[in-house]
């Protein structure tokens, strides 16, 4: 079986044409498959259409989050509920074509255990997405070592059992598939053709790239092993803050600038962020990051 898994917030006027085209591709390749519509939170009319659809098509599973949690529990809450032994991620905007599922799953069929998609002539500004995003998407496969060139498309596959593994955090979906364990060699690409959304706008803009950062200088101790680096990282930052201290102190009494005291302040600011982001990864493995309801 094909599971597809699609998180929902506010995408009423997107839902139908959506359903419409997943429906034409899938039922031409005669696999058996279901549809995960997750609603995270939506205050629109979403839940509402979610429901008539589900009523006229016992393929459709939908999955009411207790409220809006973003994409990245979303997301980690229709894999948990998936039944396939093939997973597809995809955007409930329309901006991902589903025509290009085939071409995904030929390539994880080959043996890969993740296939991302590859947005080309992307549809967004250039500016204030396209250039932040071809950065971030160097700097990530930089830190993780993974190679993909568009984390952000949410068209992706993956085999069952990879998306099961981890609870994944507000922000860290953006480094699937790496923060799944899965190496560079395991990971295929699809060119794919961006599409302008069908309905509505965007939920994303210039302030997600500060979360970006944010999760970036945490990742290589996600990927490191989270609860062994977490120690370190609580030295790390009792070491600079007893720096910082130290360094102040050292200043009043000899009556001298503070001429260092930026770098220290960075340094404990950058360490605090640090240990602080990574305690919440491994707090979401322990304790989970959705509540939802709806599926049987």
């Amino acid at each position: 079986m094909i599971s597809l898994v699609i998180p929902v917030h506010n995408e009423e006027g997107n839902i139908e044409p959506l359903y419409k085209e997943i429906k034409g591709v899938m039922d031409s390749m005669g696999e058996e498959y279901e549809i995960i519509y997750v609603n995270d939170g939506s205050s629109d009319g979403s839940g509402d259409i979610l429901a008539r659809l589900k009523a006229r098509d016992p393929r459709i599973r939908v999955l009411e989050m207790d409220r809006n949690r973003g994409e990245a529990a979303a997301l980690t809450a229709g894999f948990h509920h998936a039944r396939g032994e093939i997973v597809v991620s995809m955007d409930g905007d329309g901006q991902n074509d589903p025509a290009y599922i085939p071409q995904l799953l030929e390539k994880l069929r080959e043996g890969y255990k993740a296939v991302s998609g590859w947005r080309e002539k992307r549809k967004e500004p250039f500016l204030t997405r396209v250039l932040p995003s071809k950065i971030a998407n160097w700097i990530i496969g930089t830190v993780t070592g993974v190679k993909v060139h568009d984390n952000g498309c949410s068209l992706k596959a993956y085999r069952g059992e990879v998306v099961k593994t981890v609870q994944i955090p507000h922000g860290f979906h953006r480094f699937i598939p790496a923060v799944f364990g899965v190496k560079n060699h395991e990971v295929a690409e699809v060119r794919i053709k961006d599409r302008p959304r069908l309905s509505g706008s965007s939920h994303y803009g210039l302030p997600r790239t500060f979360e970006v950062l944010r999760e970036l200088i945490t990742i290589p101790f996600v990927l490191k092993g989270p609860e062994r680096c977490s120690l370190c990282l609580d030295t790390l930052f009792h070491y600079n803050l007893g720096l910082l201290i130290t360094y102040l102190f050292f200043c009043c009494l000899v009556s001298q600038g503070l001429y260092l005291s930026p770098l220290f302040i960075v340094m404990t600011a950058l360490s605090g962020i640090t240990r602080r982001n990574l305690n919440r990864f491994i707090r979401a493995q322990r304790e989970g990051v959705f509540e939802a309801r709806g599926l049987d």
